[in-house]
């Protein structure tokens, strides 16, 4: 099951990331985390930036309210949903997974 959390700003989620990938898109479950790929590598944040670029779109929010907020350097991160639940994220998660 995905590690999905609850903060008082929002709901978290555990991503796997794979940086650098020729093609870009949310692989499915991974252990407890959602691994996803994106274009970009990792430096200067910009595989951060595209993460989160691509799960506020996958899961229909806004780009600023999709922040990654912990594993900055590492291939595991935990993203912020701001103003999103729990339960919705998870719900809305079990729609692309």
């Amino acid at each position: 099951m995905i590690a999905i959390g609850a903060t008082p700003e929002g709901a978290t989620l555990k991503v796997r990331v794979a940086p650098g990938a020729s093609r870009e898109g949310i692989l499915g479950p991974y252990g407890d985390a959602l691994k996803v790929a994106v274009r970009e590598p990792p430096e200067k944040g910009r595989a951060n930036e595209a993460v989160a670029r691509m799960l506020a779109a996958a899961l229909g929010m806004k780009a600023r309210d999709v922040e990654v907020v912990r594993g900055h350097a590492s291939r595991d991160k935990v993203v912020l949903f701001r103003g999103l639940g729990e339960p919705e994220l998870r719900a809305r998660v079990g729609g692309i997974a």
